[in-house]
């Protein structure tokens, strides 16, 4: 028995040994019933990879109840599917058994646009107007209306009252 076959018999025996049936599991997590039977026979291609991958396996581990995490992290360990590091991790077994590695990530990193973009949640430089309207509102409060007739905040005899 492989070590991925071995993982899914624990889950599998784990939900049997607290009598939690795969319908349960389905309608607590909103997973097919086929895809939790799928992978319970360690059949996962029809199953989604990464984020989501992951997902199905932390939530099946709450509903029987073991661990999530320690369950996703030797989950990502032995499955391609939920690791992020999945060509990194197949490339290095392909040259271990000295064989060329075929494997080509699904993902297509040009078009993911959150890897391009690093000035995240930063302002914009402000403008050269807006540094020369800054210089010019600092230069009218201190120039211009102190000079002007009540600038310093005094109301001059004869004006008139105004509310403020």
């Amino acid at each position: 028995m492989n070590p991925q076959d071995a993982f899914v018999a624990r889950l599998r025996r784990h939900r049997e040994r607290n009598r939690i049936s795969v319908d349960d599991i389905a309608a607590a997590t909103c997973i097919d019933r086929e895809l939790l039977e799928a992978f319970e026979a360690t059949n996962l291609s029809e199953w989604p990879r990464g984020i989501y991958a992951r997902a199905w396996v932390r939530a099946y581990a709450s509903v029987v109840g073991l661990d999530p995490s320690d369950t996703v992290d030797e989950f990502c360990r032995l499955f391609p599917h939920g690791d992020r590091r999945a060509a990194a991790t197949l490339h290095e077994m392909a040259a271990i058994v000295a064989h060329p590695s075929e494997y080509r990530d699904e993902r297509d990193r040009a078009r993911d646009r959150r890897r391009h973009s690093p000035r995240v949640n930063v302002l914009p430089e402000p403008s050269w107007y807006t540094a020369v309207g800054r210089w010019a509102q600092v230069l009218w409060w201190r120039v211009v209306v102190p000079l002007s007739p009540g600038g310093n905040g005094q109301r001059l005899k004869g004006t008139p009252r105004t509310s403020t």
